[in-house]
């Protein structure tokens, strides 16, 4: 066995104990969910101390450095040539596209607002996933995935006063590009181990993301504050690395589909996140819309996939 196959990381964070692939997988992807939950707030404290491109170059660069240590300390080997052009769209997706399309939405959208985002995704990736890999779920997992979209959409439209933000267009080409990121990451965790699927991914990206950050430090001014480091080391540490490693790992184990779904609860989830650490008021709806969301999830985990 080479060590690209046998490298893996701490067994705290690879939950090995667990013999059930489709409980361990769930698990997994659903620790991805909350700590993606938690990006918006994060991106939204790192505004204070850092401008858009500054945040985002900063973000993939410290994020890279996390997956390098990695990298080196297990002497990983370089993947095969004809994985590159995936980890590129990994890169494009997931690394460099959504966290700058947010980043520039969050400008003048709210962390609430945003969420719609991600209340569309779960449908959106299933639904590349389906063109990309040719796996058709049955009629009542889309069912359930629609309703739960609806249901998010809803209620964050609402919670947002119904209106479109002129980060709107920032946020829907952010949902495009973050579905195929996932879908591309998710087919490639069956043949890498998850963490080297992002790791690699970060690493291509270096390049860029030092002269992004070189470019941006030199132009946007910089106010240091505690949120906005914090936001920071969150959105490179947690969101990019730590989150897409399980994400990807999990989705490896119980499909992009099954597993995109899960993320239905992480516009809900985002919302709490705003309140408890943006001071944003909450919709008194929020009880009913997280029992409805609940609901669709459940039954697109049930669902039996050909």
């Amino acid at each position: 066995m080479t060590a690209q196959n046998s490298a893996t990381l701490p067994a705290a964070i690879a939950v090995k104990g667990d013999r059930n692939p489709l409980a361990r997988g769930t698990a997994l992807a659903a620790l991805g969910v909350v700590a993606f939950s938690l990006t918006f707030p994060a991106t939204a404290w790192g505004l204070e101390s850092f401008d858009p491109w500054s945040l985002v170059a900063l973000r993939s660069v410290l994020a890279a450095a996390v997956a390098g240590v990695f990298l080196l300390a297990l002497r990983v080997r370089p993947p095969a040539r004809e994985h590159w052009a995936g980890l590129a769209v990994v890169a494009g997706g997931v690394v460099i596209g959504f966290p700058l399309l947010t980043t520039l939405a969050l400008r003048t959208s709210t962390t609430s607002h945003a969420a719609v985002v991600v209340g569309l995704l779960p449908l959106t990736t299933a639904a590349l996933s389906a063109l990309r890999t040719g796996h058709r779920p049955p009629r009542a997992f889309w069912a359930a995935a629609v309703a739960g979209a609806v249901v998010v959409l809803g209620f964050t439209l609402a919670q947002s006063g119904g209106s479109l933000s002129a980060g709107d267009g920032y946020l829907f080409g952010a949902l495009l590009v973050c579905a195929a990121g996932y879908t591309e990451g998710g087919r490639l965790a069956r043949v890498l181990p998850g963490w080297q699927v992002i790791g690699w991914a970060l690493v291509l990206c270096l390049p860029l993301s030092v002269a992004g950050a070189v470019l941006g430090l030199a132009y946007e001014p910089v106010r240091l504050t505690g949120h906005g480091v914090a936001g920071l080391v969150w959105a490179a540490a947690g969101s990019t690395f730590l989150g897409l490693y399980v994400w990807y790992r999990g989705m490896a184990e119980i499909g992009t589909a099954r597993a995109s779904q899960l993320q239905l609860a992480q516009p809900l989830l985002t919302l709490v996140w705003s309140v408890a650490l943006l001071g944003e008021r909450l919709s008194p709806a929020a009880p009913a819309a997280a029992c409805a969301v609940l609901v669709c999830i459940a039954v697109t985990q049930r669902v039996k996939h050909p």
